[in-house]
């Protein structure tokens, strides 16, 4: 695991939107396309916004998500919500979004449908990863009765419905195989109580205690670590 710090978060929400940008625009020219998986919450707003401004060819980058809430996309808890609204303008507006809801009613009851269309997709260009208080990363959480077979390398599974023992909503996660399958991993946190979490992760071994540790200790595809006080 690389550590990366930065004084504040407007410097860290730069550095990493030109290093994400880079990499889309090496995957573009090599592959004819690229594709950015990313996490909710407000800790990637202000990178949001900045990437939302980089110069490339978005109609050829596919954007999707490491976990999504079981809603409708015009739900306030809805990851694409975010994701649309601050991200996918300027610049970016005319990439492809992958959604992770589909009508199904419930998201074991979708799950398939959802296997089905990640099948489409290789390695990963960017996967952008979160970490929880509780060291959940997607929605990998500890205690739920899914994050056996969620962090299962051997599963084949591509994502895996969650239901959290405390957060709200039910939830649809890529399992650890899946988000490990990329050419660049990123865990992206602010803030002295992430930095406690992020001490206390490499410092033991239980992965099930912190999911977290099942990316920063792993060496499949040694992940970075931006973090900002």
């Amino acid at each position: 695991m690389e550590l990366k710090q930065f004084e504040n978060t407007s410097a860290l929400d730069m550095s990493l939107a030109d290093e994400v940008s880079d990499r889309l625009r090496q995957s573009i020219q090599k592959q004819g396309h690229g594709s950015l998986v990313l996490s909710g919450g407000r800790t990637p707003m202000g990178f949001f916004h900045q990437l939302s401004q980089q110069v490339l060819d978005w109609s050829k980058v596919t954007v999707t998500l490491a976990d999504e809430r079981w809603v409708n996309a015009d739900h306030n808890d809805s990851n694409e919500k975010l994701v649309k609204e601050n991200l996918l303008i300027n610049e970016a507006h005319c990439a492809k979004f992958l959604s992770l809801k589909n009508s199904a009613e419930t998201a074991v009851s979708g799950e398939a449908e959802l296997e089905t269309e990640l099948s489409n997709y290789g390695q990963f260009t960017v996967v952008i990863l979160g970490m929880g208080d509780d060291g959940h990363t997607a929605s990998l959480f500890p205690g739920a009765e899914a994050l056996p077979a969620g962090l299962a390398l051997d599963s084949g599974r591509s994502c895996i419905a969650v239901t959290p023992t405390e957060a709200p909503h039910e939830r649809i996660s890529m399992t650890l195989p899946r988000l490990l399958n990329t050419e660049r991993l990123i865990v992206h946190i602010s803030g002295q109580n992430k930095q406690k979490v992020l001490e206390q992760a490499n410092a033991g071994n239980n992965i099930e205690e912190l999911p977290i540790r099942a990316i920063l200790q792993q060496t499949q595809v040694p992940a970075t670590v931006f973090w900002a006080v």
